[in-house]
């Protein structure tokens, strides 16, 4: 173990999520072990051709960024980022086993009404809405249905913004990863950039990493000023040990963003407009969807149908904001793929003869696309990715 996955684990985080795993593991797979949302039997109208989902999600540690830059600058609409970010994280997933629209969303927000006021929830509540508006537009149907809010200022320090989606979808149009095979090419979805359904550029951070990215880019004095923005817990040499303010502009050559703040706070790219118009036309050649959430890089290792080795050796190269946060923390590149995803959060496994298609109708939409590596023989599971002259390896 790595000082710095130590400093992570001390602060109370877990990467792949191993006692969760090891809580469930006795728990029923759903029909489908190695789709990427559990899905299960038609129990609402009791029809074999179609299968059930509920997944829930959320923006995580984010808020407490969202937070912070608020108190600091009386931004008010960074929240609508936070309800961006708790949709997208239910959404992409549900994208991975195929289903693209006609999706119940149900939210809950636990808040310390102390310091959460009402401003903030309605700009959360009506930015989800504007969200589900703007997705429409491209033939993606959710529905809100509104959900929980409850003032829980002795469980929650500050607020926590969560999501539940459900949907009913045709089985013989789900995408199930059992196809990934040997001799397949991964085609990946850059995260950063502006894609033509975006109002402003991306950096490409997603809702992953956020308390490493917090501790490791923010300086001492927010401890001492927000107390409440941290576990009182936690040890005082990993809270809010990086340079900066969120204020700040510590990449001037970076000129998309005007501070840090925005920088760390770049919602969470939606893919589904792209992903809807792959499934529509090109669903035979989709053999496998992964969203390179928490864990990374190395996400895909959970749903990889049998023995086979992962290479990635031609991923993007990682954007400002990732660059920044390793100066910073001074994280390896192994524990930087494994955290983060590194400027590419959505994979698709395909044919090769498949992959030209699939880049030229990400391109159309205004996301960087490219082959980022390809599925091999071996006797395990396992994943390298060649980063410059290294070649790390995961099993």
């Amino acid at each position: 173990m790595s000082q710095n996955k130590s400093l992570y684990d001390q602060r109370g985080v877990s990467a792949h999520k191993e006692e969760v795993l090891s809580a469930t593991e006795k728990l029923d797979k759903g029909l489908f072990p190695f789709a990427f949302c559990k899905l299960y039997p038609d129990y609402l109208c009791k029809d074999d051709a179609f299968v059930n989902v509920m997944h829930a999600d959320g923006a995580g540690t984010k808020s407490i960024l969202a937070y912070l830059y608020w108190k600091e600058t009386g931004d008010i609409s960074v929240w609508k980022g936070i309800a961006q970010d708790a949709i997208v994280m239910n959404l992409d997933d549900l994208l991975c086993v195929g289903i693209f629209t006609d999706i119940v969303f149900n939210s809950t927000i636990d808040r310390n009404k102390h310091l959460i006021p009402g401003s903030v929830l309605n700009t959360i509540i009506n930015g989800s809405q504007s969200i589900f508006d703007m997705l429409h537009s491209y033939g993606v149907e959710i529905h809100y249905l509104g959900g929980e809010t409850a003032d829980v200022g002795d469980v929650v320090r500050t607020v926590a913004v969560n999501g539940t989606m459900t949907a009913r979808w045709p089985k013989k149009k789900v995408i199930t990863n059992e196809k990934i095979q040997p001799g397949d090419v991964i085609v990946g979805l850059a995260s950063y950039g502006k894609a033509n359904y975006e109002n402003e550029y991306n950096s490409g951070i997603g809702s992953n990493g956020l308390t490493s990215a917090r501790h490791d880019a923010i300086e001492k004095s927010y401890a001492n000023q927000y107390p409440e923005s941290f576990d009182p817990g936690l040890n005082d040499d990993v809270v809010y040990i990086g340079k900066n303010r969120l204020t700040d502009n510590p990449l001037e050559a970076e000129n998309h963003f005007e501070n840090l703040g925005k920088m760390l706070l770049s919602p969470t790219r939606t893919y589904a407009p792209v992903i809807m118009k792959m499934l529509q036309n090109h669903f035979e050649d989709i053999h496998g969807l992964i969203h390179c959430s928490g864990g990374g890089q190395t996400k895909c290792l959970k749903y990889l149908p049998g023995n086979m080795k992962v290479v990635k050796d031609n991923l993007f190269n990682p954007p400002p904001v990732f660059q920044l946060l390793q100066k910073n923390s001074n994280s390896s590149n192994r524990e930087m793929f494994e955290v983060f995803n590194m400027g590419c959060r959505l994979e698709i496994y395909c044919p090769e003869s498949s992959a030209s298609g699939f880049i030229s109708l990400a391109q159309s939409f205004g996301i960087d696309a490219q082959i980022i590596g390809r599925v091999e023989e071996d006797v395990k599971k396992s994943l390298e990715i060649r980063f410059g002259d290294e070649v790390i390896v995961y099993s």
